[in-house]
């Protein structure tokens, strides 16, 4: 019979991995309380939340939510949940672990898809929604703004043969 405060955990991986779209698993171990807290307070601007579970756990959470399964769980780990965008908390946790220079990436879960550490990070070097949204935005006006220049240059010619004509008569 599983004791009670395992199945405690259990419950609350299962309710981090159901209200989340995916997970990375980094290894922490070497931060102080201070760099945790730092990248914990990060995370959550990010819209993602790190806790650390015993990796059993995580596995039968996984296993329950019928989510891919993670094999290079070994040694301590943390897991950040993320809601949103998977870009974003890896552009928090590649930038805390330059800063901080003791983190290291294990793996995680993103798009259905489980990813090993390389591809976990490969994540971090993604364009954010919002960037991806400004070059959609640059690339639908770039044809317009071609199209009223064009559009705008006969007018440009006559307004300049016309003021050409002024200036020849006022020099006369």
């Amino acid at each position: 019979m599983p004791n009670s405060a395992n199945v405690a955990m259990l419950e609350k991986v299962k309710e981090s991995v159901d209200n989340s779209k995916g997970l990375f698993v980094i290894d922490y171990r070497g931060l102080t309380v201070k760099e945790t807290q730092e990248l914990r307070r990060a995370l959550t601007e990010a819209g993602a939340h790190m806790k650390v579970y015993k990796n059993n756990i995580v596995k039968i959470a996984l296993k329950d939510a019928e989510m891919p399964e993670l094999d290079n769980l070994k040694g301590t780990c943390a897991y950040v949940f993320f809601e949103k965008d998977p870009v974003d908390a890896a552009k928090v946790i590649k930038k805390k672990a330059e800063e901080f220079n003791k983190i290291e990436w294990v793996g995680g879960i993103a798009d259905g898809q489980a990813l090993d550490a390389e591809s976990a990070k490969a994540y971090a070097e993604l364009a954010s929604r919002e960037e991806l949204m400004a070059q959609l935005v640059y690339v639908v006006a770039s044809p317009l703004r071609g199209i009223a220049s064009v559009a705008a240059g006969p007018a440009r010619g006559l307004v300049t043969t016309l003021s050409a004509v002024a200036d020849q008569k006022n020099a006369a």
